[in-house]
């Protein structure tokens, strides 16, 4: 996979805009990630980068600007054509995981599957070639709770990777996580960008950023991109 997988032009957000409760979250961000990077964007609570997420994910809608996912301006789709871009384009890993706690790891990861029309043995199969793939083909019958919290993260990060998607977006995702347990999640996102996924990080956590070829920062609504390259990304 080549090319630009997102692209923001003058990205702008506000919230109840002309009345006193107005909010300016967002502000003129132009941002490009590529294909096959792993990048993080950063910043404390309140900076935006929850608000950039959303849109980026096509979760919401700009106030101004363009965002461009693929080539496709969002803003030219309906609610039902952005819902399909998002089903199509963009698979999300949450910090809560977000697993059905009465389905199987299998039955999780299947589950996007369904909503995108794929018959059921081919679900199966792809399920399980994702599961593989995050190192978790032993585990495909036991539920969350017979799951240790990293486990639990692979099945959402298989459950993500299941339609291919163009783009992994992790919000925080090893938030939940001990530090040795964050590290293994993290070093299969690395594992994941070398063969070829594009990733893109939420995070607080300059540790997690330390894994990234590059920072974007987040402050007061407005993106800046760190001078140098961390530790552990690109040189």
């Amino acid at each position: 996979m080549s090319g630009t997988v997102i692209e923001t032009r003058a990205l702008g957000k506000v919230y109840s805009p002309g009345t006193p409760a107005e909010v300016v979250a967002l502000r003129d961000v132009d941002m490009r990630i590529d294909a096959g990077e792993l990048v993080s964007i950063m910043g404390p609570s309140g900076s935006g980068k929850s608000t950039l997420m959303n849109l980026i994910g096509c979760l919401d809608t700009p106030s101004s600007g363009q965002y461009l996912c693929k080539g496709v301006d969002v803003a030219t789709l309906d609610a039902e054509q952005r819902a399909r871009l998002r089903l199509d384009t963009i698979g999300f890993v949450f910090q809560g995981f977000n697993l059905l706690s009465r389905m199987s790891a299998l039955e999780n990861v299947a589950m996007p599957m369904g909503y995108a029309g794929v018959p059921r043995p081919e679900r199966l199969r792809r399920a399980r070639e994702a599961l593989d793939s995050v190192g978790l083909a032993a585990r495909e019958g036991h539920r969350p709770s017979e799951l240790s919290g990293g486990q639990q993260q692979r099945v959402a990060i298989a459950r993500a990777l299941v339609n291919r998607p163009a783009l992994l977006l992790a919000d925080e995702p090893t938030g939940a996580l001990d530090s040795h347990t964050g590290e293994e999640i993290l070093g299969l996102f690395k594992r994941l960008q070398a063969a070829g996924q594009t990733v893109v990080l939420i995070t607080h956590d300059p540790g997690v950023a330390e894994h990234c070829d590059r920072v974007l920062e987040m402050h007061d609504g407005a993106l800046h991109e760190q001078a140098r390259a961390m530790a552990g990304g690109r040189p």
